[in-house]
């Protein structure tokens, strides 16, 4: 298991574990980040991370994608 920001970009991950505080992971879920999911890097762009869930292109930062384990 590895944090999000370090999977290959381009390459599809399942999500294996959401950490953080209760609000931290509800976030994520409104966005669907959840468990067994699918997620996908698009591209690091300086404390940010682009990925493309559930069929659209979310913005997360940097601290959030380490939370999310793949």
């Amino acid at each position: 298991m590895i944090p999000l920001t370090l999977a290959d970009e381009g390459e599809t991950n399942i999500i294996k574990k959401i950490g953080g505080l209760p609000e931290v992971k509800k976030h994520l879920e409104n966005l669907g980040f959840v468990v067994g999911g699918n997620v996908m890097v698009v591209s690091q762009l300086g404390g940010n991370v682009i990925v493309k869930v559930k069929e659209s292109r979310v913005a997360i930062s940097r601290e959030m994608a380490q939370k999310i384990m793949v």
